[in-house]
């Protein structure tokens, strides 16, 4: 067998093991999901008498989404969730991006060791803090409150300090200087020159960290047992307990859920894929 034709066949072989490994990846990615929308759609008898791949009798049953709705108050949810999430973004791209600007352009005595301690921090698993964390949080008075919440979230934000650190990198230091020389003051060379051009760190900070806020879980389950102040990650443990899963119920849940994101997304796409373009390449 010649080399070119050997080439062919391994060109050959490589094209069939992509394909197949990309539709692999495609049919695990999608099952769930599929799973998902099936169950959200199936009366409860349907749901205990057929397999979790079987179609619904009719994709018209809207029971299931309206008591998902209203039993697990998902309303007042979505409300507290859209405080968390404006007040967390707000607070983390400001501090984040000022605190990068200090340390990136500024030199003075323990810069080193708080940079070393913001890695030694990013290192840490969060799990292995909740104890220390809840017994501060006890203390304070801030269990059941989204203030306190709110300030867990914000405190534990070192990856958007990187985001911006790495922003700042890019940008050259004669911005500054030139800021400066026309009389501008330090606050003036952040918001009005320096500011304006994270737009790329910040819209990958908006993903990154939005995603991280309205997905989690475990803080919420631990700070915010209330039901006034339970966030939409949470709320659908109403259809849990000891007897057993109302899983149809929990999906059309699901599926309420991700509506909101994949309806933002589908508005921000274009400055959502050019953030984190952006970020790939200046990071």
């Amino acid at each position: 067998m010649s080399i070119n034709t050997k080439a062919k066949v391994g060109g050959i072989l490589f094209g069939i093991f992509k394909y197949v490994s990309m539709i692999l990846a495609a049919v695990i990615s999608l099952v769930p999901v599929c799973v998902c929308i099936f169950a959200a759609f199936k009366t409860n008898d349907e749901y205990a008498s057929t397999s979790v791949l079987a179609l619904p009798k009719s994709f018209l049953y809207f029971e299931n989404f309206k008591v998902a709705f209203t039993q697990a108050n998902m309303l007042r949810c979505f409300v507290n969730t859209g405080v968390v999430l404006i007040v967390v973004l707000f607070v983390s791209i400001f501090t984040g991006s000022m605190l990068a600007y200090v340390l990136n352009r500024f030199e003075f005595k323990g810069r080193g060791i708080i940079h070393s301690l913001f890695m030694f921090a990013s290192l840490l698993p969060g799990i292995a803090m909740q104890v220390t964390i809840y017994q501060i949080m006890y203390t304070l008075g801030f269990i059941n409150h989204l203030y306190g919440y709110m300030i867990v979230l914000m405190g534990t934000d070192i990856i958007s300090i990187y985001i911006f650190l790495q922003f700042f990198e890019n940008l050259p230091i004669s911005l500054d200087e030139s800021a400066i020389i026309d009389g501008c003051t330090y606050f003036g060379v952040f918001f009005r020159i320096l500011f304006p051009l994270l737009k790329p760190a910040i819209v990958t900070t908006l993903v990154l960290k939005g995603i991280s806020v309205y997905n989690e879980y475990y803080s919420s389950n631990l700070y915010l047992q209330s039901d006034k102040v339970k966030t939409i990650s949470t709320a659908l443990y109403v259809f849990t307990g000891p007897y057993g899963n109302q899983y149809n119920y929990i999906c059309a849940g699901v599926i309420i859920t991700i509506i909101p994101i994949l309806i933002l997304f589908l508005i921000f796409q274009k400055q959502v894929y050019s953030g984190m373009a952006a970020g790939a390449v200046k990071g």
